[in-house]
């Protein structure tokens, strides 16, 4: 309007955004220009809620198979907001103890919600169904979850990682040599034979490279190594141990428990239901007492390492 007066504060933002593209060598008017042609932003275009809801194809015509997918969508949509949270933990220049405390909350909280949801698999599907519809999904599994497998490789030492009984002959820090003994390179065994399952096989072509790299960058800024080397002294000491404590025992007592779980619920009835879908030994695989994976193996005591997992195991096994 002609006479009125321009707000101060829309001119100093003016002046910010013309620095801001004279730095660019662009020109702030023709991004005007851009703005004034473009749509208004809705909810559905930002989250590309049409794709979201286009990528469940079952692969039968049973209705609990769609459920199936979309909880395993959502886990790996969980596992993606940790990994995020992880790399900038990892990534960070100068880290300090408010920014690690606060991403470890996120991702504790993350592990959180996504142990509790298990339920949806254990009690959320016809088991008629499942092992109907899980026949026509062979040889995939939720075992090929190569978000997982990056999770543990930036929360701890590979050689945490190794098979328990292998650990203690395997002194080195050759990431190659730490890879070939990862503890669930052998959950994914053919009961009778003891060989390699194809779902084995695909996994490790796809995603071995991966582990190799993220494993030479994190080994010595994955979380375990942040911690001793920023924080093991820290006067927020006693508040931290006890966030990863708690991450250790959701990521490798709760976490596989609930699968656990769910695999009794719908496998152990009948000897010919016992492979898991993509014919891994869940039996030995999935419980925390077997596979002895501690993340931080100096927070805990030799007597709760010792008897890991087997508490809880107790109880989420009385069907």
């Amino acid at each position: 309007m002609e006479g009125s007066k321009v707000d101060p504060e829309l001119v100093e933002q003016l002046r910010k955004l013309q620095a801001k593209y004279d730095a660019m060598g662009q020109d702030l008017s023709s991004y005007l220009d851009g703005l004034l042609y473009s749509d208004y932003l809705t909810y559905w275009d930002y989250i590309h809620l049409d794709t979201l809801l286009s990528l469940q194809n079952p692969k039968t015509q049973f209705p609990d198979e769609k459920v199936f997918i979309m909880y395993h969508q959502i886990t790996e949509l969980y596992f993606q907001l940790m990994l995020h949270e992880l790399k900038q933990i990892t990534e960070k220049e100068n880290l300090d103890e408010k920014f690690f405390m606060d991403r470890l909350d996120r991702i504790v909280r993350y592990f959180r919600h996504l142990e509790n949801s298990f339920d949806i698999m254990v009690k959320g599907m016809e088991r008629e169904q499942f092992l109907k519809f899980r026949m026509a999904l062979l040889p995939a599994s939720g075992f090929q979850s190569a978000q997982y497998r990056l999770i543990e490789i930036h929360a701890t030492d590979m050689i945490n990682l190794v098979n328990i009984n292998e650990r203690a002959t395997v002194q080195t820090d050759d990431i190659g040599r730490l890879l070939e003994k990862l503890y669930w390179r052998s959950g994914a065994t053919e009961l009778a034979s003891g060989k390699k399952t194809l779902t084995l096989q695909q996994f490790e072509q796809k995603y071995m490279p991966g582990f190799y790299e993220a494993g030479t960058k994190l080994k010595d800024r994955n979380l375990r190594q942040l911690f001793i080397k920023h924080f093991a002294s820290s006067p927020r000491r006693d508040e931290i141990v006890s966030k990863l404590r708690e991450l250790d025992t959701l990521s490798n007592v709760l976490w596989p428990l609930a699968h656990l779980r769910s695999a009794g619920h719908y496998l152990h009835k009948d000897p010919e239901d016992i492979k898991a879908t993509g014919g891994t030994n869940w039996q030995k695989y999935l419980p925390p007492r077997f596979r002895r994976i501690i993340f931080f193996p100096e927070l805990w005591s030799e007597k709760e390492k010792e008897e890991w997992g087997k508490a809880a195991f107790v109880h989420e096994t009385d069907y």
